[in-house]
């Protein structure tokens, strides 16, 4: 049974107003009433009512969170980071997992905006090619941020990394280790990282005076360790000659060096790989991966500090300036390229 603050008021024989006072910490009711006040709702178990509070505050106290996948190693680093800051902000996170479905995403901003948060956190799905359900959010003025895979005509706050000069400097390494025939395992054609990814992969091939060649790259749909064997198996067979794979993300990297292993293809020898993100795997993987470290954690608390502002901005009735920040990324050199 919850504890009131009528039955604080009756044990300690004061007015309600007092022990409502005592616990807001108003400096008119005197420390030692305050005090004795405390220490009463502790031994009480009192639990202040957050509906009420919500209501008074016009807050929910808690920010929506859709992703296109919760078990992804850069995704879970991205939900610590967010948690990390939230907590300390007393906040809670409503985490969704949009399975990279344009359809389900829009569910789940309703859902969102249903449920009174106070601003909404989103990495866009694969899938999501009309941001009309989130130009809505901004026109009902509920605060939003995009991170990681973002949209970039949609005037919001955004948390990013520059995709297409990660892309490049990775290219740019096995250039740099002698790489001629280099190809490119990329992501979906719509998320803007992915086509970052590749036309970063391009540039590098263009200023060093390689020729582009369509063939040598390949489109992946659901970005999978078995899309990883699938493909570097097709590539053995079309591209006899390929000296260097830049690919889109760690997991469809390892599944690349794991096929390669089965047809007794040497890495770094015969082929050089390079992934993305720094997923923990990358470095227990036989050889071990070298990738572009992409900081999810602190992208995570980023895009809460930034909504966490614009949310407390909104409540004061300022203007709103939207902001994109960029974090910095490195390669993290391994033993499936000659470095």
């Amino acid at each position: 049974m919850l504890v009131t603050l009528k039955q604080i008021a009756e044990e300690l024989g004061i007015s309600i107003t007092t022990v409502s006072k005592a616990l807001k910490e108003y400096p008119d009711v005197s420390k030692k009433t305050r005090k004795l006040v405390r220490e009463t709702a502790s031994m009480l178990n009192y639990k202040p009512n957050s509906f009420a509070v919500n209501l008074r505050t016009k807050e929910s106290k808690t920010i929506g969170l859709i992703i296109p996948e919760i078990v992804h190693h850069f995704f879970s680093s991205v939900i610590k980071g967010i948690i990390s800051q939230a907590e300390k902000k007393g906040y809670l996170v409503i985490t969704l997992q949009s399975n990279e479905s344009y359809e389900l995403e829009k569910k789940q901003i309703d859902l969102l905006l249903s449920k009174r948060v106070d601003g909404i956190l989103i990495s866009l799905a694969n899938g999501t090619g009309d941001f009309k359900h989130i130009t809505e959010v901004i026109e009902q003025e509920t605060p939003i941020v995009m991170f990681d895979k973002i949209a970039k005509t949609v005037k919001c706050s955004k948390v990013i990394i520059d995709d297409r000069k990660a892309a490049y400097k990775a290219t740019q390494h096995l250039i740099n280790i002698g790489c001629k025939r280099i190809a490119h395992f990329r992501g979906p054609l719509l998320p803007q990282n992915s086509i970052d990814r590749f036309l970063g992969y391009k540039q590098a091939l263009i200023d060093n005076n390689l020729s582009y060649d369509a063939s040598l790259v390949y489109l992946l749909n659901d970005m999978s360790f078995e899309e990883g064997k699938f493909y570097a198996n097709q590539l053995l067979k079309d591209h006899k000659d390929v000296d260097g794979i830049f690919i889109n993300t760690d997991l469809v990297a390892i599944g690349a060096i794991s096929e390669f292993n089965k047809k007794g293809i040497k890495v770094p020898e015969q082929i050089n790989v390079i992934g993305f993100s720094n997923w923990f795997m990358a470095s227990v993987i036989s050889p071990s991966l070298t990738t572009v470290n992409q900081p999810g954690f602190q992208m995570g608390k980023k895009a809460f500090k930034i909504l966490y502002k614009e949310i407390k901005d909104r409540k004061k009735r300022k203007n709103i300036s939207y902001n994109e920040v960029i974090l910095e990324t490195d390669l993290i050199f391994r033993d499936s390229t000659n470095n």
